[in-house]
């Protein structure tokens, strides 16, 4: 990778000279409202025969003089996405088409690749996440940005919303993207802020376009290109991500008498399950020949009030006590409740502490009667998923993202898992057990039944959407099971 030092930016240059202006108590000088710029001129990336290559260009989008923020509603599964940019805290409707979906401002870039002999072999548009990968690249930007850090998503999120900070970058690369398939050698890359959003953010033509020379070589053994683990990237080589910090349970139990004060409570939704497949037992096992449904859940708090559980050990037990928390409206604590328990599960795949009565999956026949429920009855709870950012209170920056951050190790005497507001927590049932046994059904049209809080024991606002069912069609022979799965609305997420 060789860094472009003199052929340094046309952008990188006024930011310099606009610090400057500003230092000495100027005004800071005109910018577009989103510039493309990169640090190098040429990148090296890996081919991999199977997969592909990622097109990482290491190129990024830097915002002038004010944030750039988008927010994308979706009313309901048969409404489409509709994005708005917000300008000074108004809303201002973006021109259609150039948001589809949740994943970002849709075809943003465009690369066009041409070989050593002038041949053009590659022409590929990719969105934008205003939330990927960046820092501050002026003194007088931010020290911190509001906007969330991702812009994953769920066949069934709601709403989102993308951020770029002023002074801030943005990768407009994503592994979301998907690879393309380039022979080893040298190319050129002209890369192109597409005109909807030239002329929407009014950026000039020499910050609006970029030219690089791009190496593909031969992936590294062990590469595993879909994730950049061990990849070589215009980065350089990636290391493993670090782990956010635990959260932290109370020091010890609550004392006084439980209540539940009037004020916001958090709202468990479900939504429809997805990731409908069918899988086999374990080779080498009894189930072996045996058949599955394996699909992905999710429940998601739609808010008020985030969902904060404590679990607090008992003497010599592999069993926690579980107490929810309540908050006013300025986030005060004002009363908890006894909410069951946590159990220690020393499974592969699990060793943590789960909470017991979070949700339950059953697959229940045409007339709406359970025939299977899952053995998944215990969850580690985690911000998995952006669901909707949009509602009131949305944590846009849950510490519990991964399993790692809330659920603790055998040792601990406590433990806090939340989940915020505006986030998911989505399970992949793909385990014998957990995933749903079909081996004996018949053919015909089951529904998929997915319950937040079936017990009762959480403390909610609104109940009423704590059920979600989507519906599947098992179909095939003993064997070579097949399922087929309905659109919900405009979302077609088998």
């Amino acid at each position: 990778m060789r860094t472009a030092i003199a052929a340094a930016s046309a952008v990188g240059l006024v930011a310099l000279a606009a610090s400057s202006a500003t230092a000495a108590g100027t005004a800071a000088p005109a910018r577009p409202a989103l510039a493309l710029v990169s640090p190098v001129t040429e990148v090296t990336l890996d081919a991999d025969p199977d997969y592909g290559t990622q097109l990482n260009l290491s190129t990024y989008v830097v915002a002038g003089n004010a944030p750039i923020e988008v927010r994308a509603t979706r009313a309901n599964f048969n409404s489409p996405v509709v994005a708005k940019q917000y300008v000074n805290g108004k809303p201002v409707a973006m021109p259609k088409g150039l948001v589809t979906d949740f994943s970002g401002l849709g075809k943003f870039l465009h690369v066009a690749l041409t070989d050593a002999q002038g041949k053009k072999v590659l022409d590929v548009d990719q969105s934008l996440c205003l939330n990927g990968d960046g820092s501050r690249t002026r003194p007088d930007a931010p020290a911190t940005s509001p906007y969330p850090d991702y812009c994953n998503s769920n066949p069934f999120t709601t709403g989102a919303v993308w951020g770029l900070q002023k002074g801030w970058s943005a990768s407009t690369f994503s592994y979301d993207d998907k690879p393309v398939k380039l022979a080893v050698g040298k190319y050129k890359a002209l890369i192109t802020v597409n005109k909807a959003y030239r002329d929407l953010f009014k950026i000039p033509a020499n910050q609006s376009k970029l030219t690089m020379n791009v190496n593909i070589v031969p992936g590294d053994p062990g590469c595993d290109p879909g994730h950049g683990d061990g990849c070589r990237t215009a980065q350089g080589k990636q290391g493993p991500a670090p782990k956010a910090k635990a959260l932290q349970p109370h020091a010890k139990r609550p004392a006084g008498k439980p209540s539940t004060p009037k004020g916001p409570k958090p709202d468990l939704v479900s939504v429809p399950a997805w990731g409908m497949a069918i899988t086999k037992g374990e080779e080498g096992t009894a189930d072996a020949d045996r058949e599955y449904l394996a699909f992905a859940a999710t429940v998601w708090n739609a808010g008020p009030s985030p969902l904060v559980l404590d679990g607090f050990r008992r003497q010599g037990k592999d069993l926690m006590d579980a107490f929810q928390y309540f908050y006013d409206d300025k986030g005060k604590e004002i009363g908890y409740q006894n909410t069951g328990t946590m159990e220690w599960d020393p499974r592969e795949g699990h060793v943590h502490w789960h909470f017991t009565d979070f949700a339950r999956y059953s697959l229940l026949n045409a007339k709406q009667s359970e025939v299977v429920r899952s053995q998944k009855e215990a969850f580690c709870l985690a911000a998995t998923d952006m669901m909707d950012y949009t509602v009131k209170n949305a944590n846009w920056h849950p510490m519990n993202t991964d399993l790692h951050t809330a659920c603790g190790d055998h040792t601990s005497l406590s433990v806090r898992e939340v989940l915020d507001v505006g986030s998911g927590d989505t399970y992949n049932q793909t385990k014998p057990g957990q995933s749903f046994d079909i081996t004996d059904l018949p053919n015909g049209e089951y529904f998929v039944e997915v319950k937040a809080n079936p017990e009762g024991k959480l403390f909610e606002g609104n109940t009423k959407n704590n059920v979600a069912l989507r519906k599947v069609v098992l179909g095939g022979v003993k064997g070579a099971r097949t399922v087929k799965v309905p659109p919900v609305g405009v979302i077609d997420a088998p």
